[in-house]
């Protein structure tokens, strides 16, 4: 046995060493194969899937910097007009410096094929008018212009020897409109208050435009001092005004409501130069109220001619309420005269408490019939009632609009 073990010896030395001598895999080339190996060689792989997920990505990149960088037009907070052929533009009379801004490109190109939208100066309201547009409003912006409110319209003033009168306007505006103090359009319980006397005491004056909230309407006395420029300031401050002009009363001369009264027993000719010089006292007022004038306001011929005159000149017509034999309101209708006439004067009796009083049953009247007139004068009691009352009247939900808001105008329907 141990001779056959010596002879295999030299076959297992032979193959140790071929083996040794073989390259191993840590000495083979990079890139090369052993001969005879089956492994095949590594590859790179182009992956498609990859590379369209890249793409995809660098679209979306594109798209979002293109939308960051393009105008938005829509968050401009401006007015828009949709312009519409078969629909046409409410009137709309506000002041004449506006400018209106032209449509760009697209909306040119868009106008061809449909409905567009272009921008327009907010304050403009005369230029979409007479294009056949309907105007869409922010309603937090709408108001009197404040800062042109105490500016005449021209197209408004017929000059006369006693000074500019109010006339309608060539294309039928009337200064009941052009004046007129916007308000809500509402249904809801209205009050309108009308404070007169101004301009008679210059410290009154000052206090009632001082403290008195801008819906209350002001009547400035015809005999009154320094009109226009307390008339600037009121219509600035952002109130509608009416003119008061002195009527007859019963017991005239003795009770002599000032200068230039109009009279039962005067001509037509005498009354309309007396009321002349009242209208040509100031400016931007909506209309007339009476002074006094029970004797007169029921006499039919007399208040005939003053209606007429009013109703050329596009004026309102307020009845103070204090007579009951008034013709007012049937002549106002004949002679397409707005009207209105006070339910309550506020303070007949003046005290603070009476005041206070007057008003909460104004408000009641108001609740049950949609609307009430209150009428008051510009004592200091009566504007710090009025002032206070205001403010706690808002806040039950009552609107406190201008004389022109209640009144029944004729030409409207």
């Amino acid at each position: 046995m141990v001779p056959a073990v010596f002879e295999s010896a030299p076959e297992i030395e032979t193959q140790n060493v071929n083996q040794l001598l073989r390259p191993s895999e840590i000495e083979r080339p990079l890139g090369q194969n052993l001969k005879g190996s089956s492994r095949p060689p590594r590859q790179r792989r182009f992956d498609v899937r990859s590379l369209g997920t890249g793409l995809v990505a660098l679209c979306l990149v594109a798209t979002s910097g293109a939308i960051a960088l393009r105008d938005r037009p829509f968050r401009i907070p401006a007015e828009v007009v949709v312009t519409t052929p078969e629909v046409a533009a409410p009137a709309a009379a506000e002041t004449k410096a506006a400018q209106t801004t032209p449509p760009d490109s697209e909306n040119d190109a868009a106008a061809s094929t449909g409905p567009s939208i272009i921008k327009i100066n907010p304050d403009d309201a005369e230029a979409a008018a007479s294009k056949n547009v309907i105007v869409i409003r922010d309603p937090s912006a709408i108001g009197q212009n404040l800062r042109v409110a105490h500016l005449p319209d021209r197209d408004l003033i017929e000059q006369s020897d006693t000074g500019p009168l109010p006339i309608r306007a060539a294309d039928g505006r009337r200064p009941f409109d052009v004046y007129a103090r916007p308000w809500s359009g509402a249904r809801g319980a209205r009050i309108a208050i009308v404070i007169g006397g101004l301009g008679v005491s210059q410290t009154g004056t000052q206090e009632a435009l001082g403290k008195l909230p801008p819906e209350v309407t002001l009547a400035f006395a015809s005999g009154g001092n320094s009109l226009g420029r307390w008339m600037q300031v009121a219509r600035q401050g952002g109130h509608e005004i009416v003119m008061q002009v002195p009527l007859e009363p019963f017991d005239y001369p003795n009770t002599n409501p000032g200068r230039n009264t109009l009279t039962v027993d005067a001509t037509p000719e005498e009354n309309i130069k007396s009321l002349h010089w009242s209208l040509s006292r100031i400016t931007n007022y909506t209309g007339i109220m009476n002074y006094m004038g029970a004797r007169f306001s029921a006499d039919p011929q007399a208040m005939a001619t003053l209606m007429a005159e009013l109703g050329k000149r596009g004026l309102l017509y307020l009845d103070d309420g204090s007579s009951a034999r008034t013709v007012a309101p049937e002549m106002a209708l004949k002679n397409g005269v707005p009207f209105a006439a006070g339910d309550t004067a506020i303070d007949a009796e003046r005290t603070r408490g009476a005041i206070l009083k007057r008003l909460d049953q104004l408000e009641q009247t108001a609740r049950a019939k949609g609307f009430a007139i209150g009428t008051g004068s510009a004592f200091d009691i009566t504007v710090d009632a009025v002032s206070s009352w205001v403010a706690e009247a808002k806040k039950r939900g009552i609107e406190i609009v201008p004389i022109s808001a209640v009144a029944t105008d004729p030409e409207r329907g």
